[in-house]
């Protein structure tokens, strides 16, 4: 069974500013933003994390290339966009990642959809599952049993980001379609937990 979790979980805080080095028009938010031109800013230029992990994505209602957003600084978006298959020069909607529990994370991988296939647990990071014997490129299917993981298509952590959380519908994740608006092939090669 999937750990589920609540927003109220834990406090959140991220600053944005629509332009690059943290200049121009500055907001802070505790809570989701599902559109940042309702807020004045056509999009986000740099930001600050300031206390708990978010989620950034590419167009407004949190459709498009997902970036997980860790406490530290994003001066531009290089910063959070730098490691993406493509580059992508817009944040324009974000919101807290409620369930990034660092320390208790579980995940269950399969080799094809639906939980079918060659299966392996994980409960730490690993900057490579070719290394660690997963004999595919590819994962058909997640269950999350607890905490948020980043998934990446290539090892080192490198190109698309998939977020899988536990408290998305019971954690499972039965096809590639269901990573992301984004997603369109099962390719990932490297999977972390999301720091708090």
């Amino acid at each position: 069974m999937s750990h589920r979790c609540k927003k109220s979980s834990g406090l959140w805080k991220m600053v944005v500013w629509d332009e690059p080095f943290f200049q121009g028009k500055k907001h802070e938010f505790t809570t989701d933003c599902y559109s940042t031109p309702e807020h004045g800013f056509s999009t986000v230029r740099s930001c600050k994390i300031e206390s708990g992990a978010w989620a950034g994505f590419e167009h407004c209602g949190f459709q498009g290339q997902q970036f997980v957003l860790e406490r530290g600084e994003y001066p531009c978006w290089e910063a959070w966009s730098g490691s993406n298959a493509y580059h992508v020069e817009r944040m324009c909607s974000f919101r807290p990642i409620a369930c990034a529990d660092h320390g208790r994370s579980r995940l269950m991988l399969f080799e094809e959809e639906n939980f079918q296939g060659k299966r392996a647990e994980m409960s730490d990071d690993c900057p490579s599952l070719p290394a660690l014997g997963w004999g595919s490129s590819t994962v058909g299917s997640f269950l999350v049993r607890s905490g948020a993981w980043v998934c990446s298509q290539y090892p080192g952590y490198r190109g698309f980001q998939y977020l899988l959380e536990s408290d998305s519908p019971a954690g499972e994740y039965k096809h590639v379609r269901e990573w992301g608006s984004h997603a369109q092939t099962g390719q990932v090669q490297s999977i972390r937990r999301v720091q708090q």
